[in-house]
């Protein structure tokens, strides 16, 4: 098996079952331990995995989110549940922010139903997906591109979305504690920070599953949202802290039953 196929069935166990073992590497392809750790290395290096023990991830970590290419094959049901919730405070006319992320991607979608729309993004799928639709006012904003990310950030992104005003931005984060957001990226932060302060209603989209983690960067507290929507309730003490911050939370899930 060539070296680029074997990486990919690794980026493939590991989107199926989140942790890869090296021992069973080695196994599973009749080669070397040493050639694992080669390919993990420069997988760790792509941005895709986090080397752990024995073996890697793509759990996120304080310092850690894993590839683009990897989030956005994930999670499919929850972000489609999420995505409609958020569809529901957008009215045709309206001008929309659209930030980084797989969750995001999918949101950015869903809008061709919402048009006429002005939509501002610095995400590079969204910009893909929307750029000949008729009915969109597609505002792409420029900067460094990041593979990671699929996403354009840094001082030229900051800057643009410092001249511009929206209606409501959709803010993805992959890890809430307490009150707090995180990202584990600083220019991520930054470009979504500068997306809140430009939009006079702001909307957080966060998996259950990435609630009750910390990241490295605080990105800003519940409390400065609208509205937070997950796909699944998170602990009451946690609702009932939202509550009284005058944060409406929806569940998707919830929503879906109704």
């Amino acid at each position: 098996m060539k070296r680029d196929e074997r990486r990919q069935q690794i980026v493939d166990m590991l989107v199926e079952n989140k942790t890869v073992d090296l021992d069973d590497l080695a196994s599973h392809f009749a080669v070397s331990k040493m050639t694992i750790h080669r390919d993990l290395d420069d997988l760790e290096q792509a941005g895709v995995l986090r080397k752990v023990r024995g073996g890697a991830t793509i759990d996120a970590g304080t310092q850690f989110e894993s590839d683009f290419r990897i989030r956005e094959r994930q999670g499919s049901d929850a972000k489609t549940a999420m995505a409609q919730c958020a569809l529901r405070l957008v009215e045709p006319g309206m001008t929309v922010m659209v930030n980084d992320g797989s969750m995001a991607a999918v949101l950015g979608e869903m809008l061709l139903q919402k048009r006429p729309l002005t939509l501002i993004t610095n995400n590079a799928a969204v910009m893909e997906r929307l750029k000949s639709e008729s009915g969109i006012t597609l505002i792409a904003l420029g900067g460094t591109y990041s593979a990671k990310f699929n996403a354009y950030l840094g001082v030229v992104t900051e800057e643009a979305l410092s001249r511009l005003t929206a209606d409501i931005a959709f803010i993805s984060t992959p890890a809430v504690s307490g009150m707090l957001a995180y990202h584990m990226d600083d220019n991520v932060v930054r470009a979504k920070r500068a997306m809140m302060a430009s939009s006079v209603v702001k909307c957080l989209l966060v998996n259950h599953q990435r609630i009750g983690h910390r990241a490295l960067h605080v990105l800003a507290p519940l409390s400065d949202f609208d509205e937070v929507i997950t796909d699944s309730a998170p602990e009451v003490s946690l609702i009932r802290e939202i509550e009284q911050a005058g944060v409406e939370l929806t569940i998707a899930s919830m929503q879906d039953e109704k």
